[in-house]
């Protein structure tokens, strides 16, 4: 994976507030009509025998500015939507088979012209037009959708910060909808406990069953060189493979699967049968308090494709939060999805 698509996948890295967008900010965005189907990533198509549970999924930054080109790219930017096609692939396929996907496009500002603004600006960037389209996306969802059906709301980096936005400023104000969330998966986001203290009808995850909760991590190996630009300070961390917070070491036998990428592509391997390929004792996970974060130490951190020039730091594994702990990923939405009804 080329170091000009790491840096494509993540805009997240150049994030430094978990603050949600203000009333101004949103005020002076327009929203983008969600009425037009050309405006969706994915819907599922009518004469598909619907699931009891949906998902609502938001991907990461994958817009990049040309020379010249917008901050802020146009709903349709081809390239954006292009590049949005392969993060689904890597990450809102692994909830394919216990819900239905719902996902918008939505507008994005290029990673590396936020880098150069003060932190108050990138955050008024990330609260305009990203967050006012990611709630109109998901407003149009229930009402048009939804159809009152528990839910699932999946993202990664941008796409988490934009999540993170939408729970805090969405559900805190509609209790109803709020009661049919079985989970968020906030995944290459930091939640702290200054953002759950400011939204106390929002709770962080504690096992692998519990609903109405935030799940979220960011994976390093054991070394990083240099800082990890996706972490906020106090961050939580879930372990992927155990789904608890406890510090004890998941051995990678334990993980149902990961996944691997296509180096030309960048979508998951597939099977003879078309099926994406389970990749088994790749992935160990141990959750680290003290950083925030959740540390594989199993993969070869060092070496393509978990590291490129140019890219992230050496030892930070953004970009694999999903591909990494894919299947696990899909037992624990299953586990949580099964609970969810057995409690009604």
């Amino acid at each position: 994976m080329s170091a000009r698509k790491i840096l494509l996948l993540v805009a997240f890295a150049l994030l430094v507030s978990a603050l949600p967008a203000s009333a101004a900010a949103a005020a002076a965005v327009k929203p983008t009509d969600y009425q037009q189907r050309s405006h969706w990533l994915f819907v599922p198509a009518k004469n598909v025998k619907k699931k009891r549970v949906d998902v609502f999924y938001l991907y990461p930054t994958e817009y990049v500015r040309v020379p010249g080109g917008p901050l802020i790219c146009p709903v349709d930017d081809p390239q954006m939507m292009a590049a949005a096609k392969v993060a689904f692939q890597r990450q809102a396929t692994a909830f394919r088979t216990v819900a239905n996907i719902y996902a918008p496009y939505y507008r994005q500002a290029d990673a590396a012209s936020r880098a150069k603004m003060p932190q108050k600006e990138q955050v008024k960037v990330v609260a305009g037009a990203p967050t006012v389209d990611g709630i109109a996306a998901f407003k149009h969802f229930i009402k048009h959708f939804n159809h009152g059906r528990p839910f699932i709301l999946v993202g990664h980096s941008l796409g988490s910060n934009v999540t993170a936005n939408l729970l805090a400023q969405y559900m805190g104000s509609h209790p109803r909808v709020r009661k049919r969330m079985i989970a968020a998966y906030v995944v290459g986001y930091s939640i702290t406990p200054h953002y759950l203290k400011q939204h106390p009808f929002l709770k962080f995850a504690r096992g692998a069953r519990d609903t109405g909760v935030i799940v979220s991590w960011n994976t390093e190996a054991p070394t990083v060189a240099g800082k990890d630009p996706v972490l906020l300070p106090g961050g939580l961390a879930i372990n992927p493979i155990t789904w608890t917070r406890k510090q004890t070491e998941a051995p990678a036998a334990k993980n149902p699967g990961s996944i691997e990428l296509d180096p030309t592509t960048g979508t998951p391997l597939l099977t003879a049968q078309g099926k994406i390929k389970r990749f088994k004792n790749v992935a160990d996970a141990r959750v680290d308090k003290a950083k925030g974060v959740v540390i594989c130490s199993t993969v070869p951190w060092q070496d393509p494709p978990y590291y490129t020039p140019g890219g992230f730091p050496m030892g930070v594994l953004h970009v694999f939060d999903y591909p990494l702990y894919f299947f696990s990923v899909r037992a624990n939405a299953a586990d949580r999805v099964a609970h969810y009804f057995a409690e009604r």
